[in-house]
């Protein structure tokens, strides 16, 4: 008998698709490129050329208490606006989640300005020549977000209990908003948390954050995107405590397999059980954090190198296969012009070399 969550297995096959930003300063170009190498799984993209296209800055409108701009974000609890500010955020999060409120029509929805690369890729898609197996779109999680913000005598975000509530909530019906928009539009949603600043839990500047306060944050979101009825991943572009992942509900986990496989394998155990839960893998198998490494390798490379690490996990290579998407190992937005076409080149035809949809040399 087939069950519930068999049913709505994504299978991506090894198909291609990218982690968020590029080095471009124009969102219908962007556009276009992407759906050009990535038309089965394209995304919105992140020009992080524009101060408020970053990884804080783009989602933290709205938030009761957020000053500054670009990379200068900051919450100043002290002001005598914030308390007014907190309240009008919540009479809007009520509204939303208990009155029916269009997320669409919130301050959950993306501005003029955050949101143009997401509203250039809406306008797109009914414009494609074909028909995308998925579309998927990102945000920056809560850890990254709460580890990223301070106050203003510099005390972490996560270690103020109404501000790390408050970023909570407005990521999980951000991210809601995005699928409900994409979804619209008739096809599956892919939405990654981009949660970089992971590679820094257990550190000591994260003395007294728990394991189960990260994952409490996380499963927030990732059930709010699941209710959306999309399909909810991690990305990690360096290493962690794998486990914290793979014991949230998330349907999707992304990882720099070309720098750090051999930190990931050694959880191959949750892996497998990951995989036979119907759930996906997203190999970074592409180099994007090392320019020398990107101008070397090429699909001959790479494809040996997808070959040798699907051995050593040990689950049936079949079911890697059926279910893994291949990206870059991160975003491209610091890369130049040139190495970013690389990029989006090779992790286009390495994917259709691991489906075995054409022959390289």
């Amino acid at each position: 008998m087939i069950t519930c969550e068999e049913k709505m297995a994504f299978e991506p096959n090894a198909l291609p698709t990218l982690i968020g930003s590029l080095p471009l300063s124009d969102h219908q170009e962007a556009t276009r490129l992407i759906l050009e190498y990535m038309p089965e799984i394209p995304l919105w993209a992140q020009l992080p050329v524009y101060p408020e296209e970053r990884l804080l800055s783009q989602f933290t409108e709205g938030l009761p208490g957020i000053r500054g701009e670009g990379d200068s974000l900051y919450f100043d609890t002290e002001d005598p606006a914030f308390e007014q500010e907190f309240l009008s955020f919540y009479e809007q999060y009520l509204e939303v989640t208990e009155a029916g409120l269009p997320l669409k029509q919130s301050v959950f929805a993306f501005s003029g300005k955050t949101g143009r690369g997401f509203r250039a890729f809406l306008e797109a898609i009914p414009r494609a020549g074909s028909k995308p197996l998925a579309l998927k779109g990102q945000i920056t999680g809560p850890f990254t977000m709460l580890s990223g913000l301070k106050d203003k005598s510099g005390r972490l975000a996560f270690f103020n209990p109404q501000l790390r509530e408050v970023v909570v909530k407005a990521i999980a019906l951000r991210a809601k908003y995005q699928v409900e928009e994409m979804k619209a539009l008739g096809h599956e949603v892919i939405l990654f948390l981009d949660e970089p600043a992971l590679a820094g839990f257990g550190s000591s500047a994260m003395v007294g954050v728990t394991k189960e306060d990260v994952i409490s944050d996380l499963t927030e979101v990732i059930d709010t995107v699941q209710q959306a009825g999309g399909i909810p991943g991690i990305h990690v572009c360096a290493n962690t405590d794998w486990s914290v992942i793979l014991e949230t509900p998330v349907d999707i986990l992304s990882f720099d397999a070309y720098g750090f496989f051999d930190r990931i394998v050694l959880y191959k155990e949750q892996l497998s059980d990951f995989l036979k839960k119907g759930k996906t893998i997203a190999w970074g198998l592409v180099p994007t954090l090392n320019e020398e490494d990107l101008k070397s390798e090429d699909v001959s490379s790479l494809k040996t190198l997808w070959d040798g690490q699907v051995k050593q996990l040990g689950a049936d290579p079949d079911m890697i296969k059926r279910q893994a998407l291949i990206t870059p190992s991160c975003g491209t937005g610091l890369l130049s012009r040139e190495l970013s076409l690389r990029v989006l080149m090779l992790t286009r035809d390495l994917s259709r070399a691991i489906r075995g949809t054409a022959t390289y040399k």
